[in-house]
């Protein structure tokens, strides 16, 4: 029951990619050369989405975790929060903070969780990664379109 309630938390954040689409606003920004191309977004949206509720659900089992699941929560909340920003309001420098925030966030929680359970932190690597080249991508699309 606890992995759907983990799941359940993820779909919500998965809704504001479905509420506020890259379209044509996104289209027409001047984009780095290792942009992912747009199927690979929900491709590994769905991947992270899924090993993120694995994580909190492997996470809730141990003892002691709290600090962890306060930073899961956390993560899941600025996740949510960053499409409304970029895409929806078009404002990049803000979910560019937003976005460093969160990578923040995930680090301490996989440095946290790795300290609990080894698997659970590895578990929780792909979305650092995968942070990693958002905030790049971010960023450059905030110095490649400056007006």
């Amino acid at each position: 029951m606890t992995f759907f309630v983990f799941l359940l938390a993820c779909a919500a954040a998965a809704t504001t990619g479905v509420m506020f689409k890259p379209g044509a606003w996104y289209e027409s920004l001047n984009k780095p050369s290792f942009t992912p191309p747009n199927w690979a977004f929900p491709v590994a949206w769905t991947i992270i989405y899924l090993l993120l509720a694995w994580a909190g659900y492997r996470l809730s089992l141990i003892p002691g975790s709290q600090t962890v699941l306060a930073l899961w929560a956390a993560q899941i909340a600025l996740n949510t929060l960053w499409t409304p920003v970029f895409f929806g309001a078009h404002q990049v420098l803000a979910a560019l903070m937003i976005l460093l925030v969160l990578w923040l966030v995930v680090a301490a929680m996989v440095v946290l969780a790795l300290q609990l359970d080894v698997v659970t932190g590895l578990i929780l690597f792909p979305y650092l990664a995968w942070l990693c080249v958002a905030a790049a991508l971010n960023f450059s699309i905030l110095m490649k379109n400056r007006t």
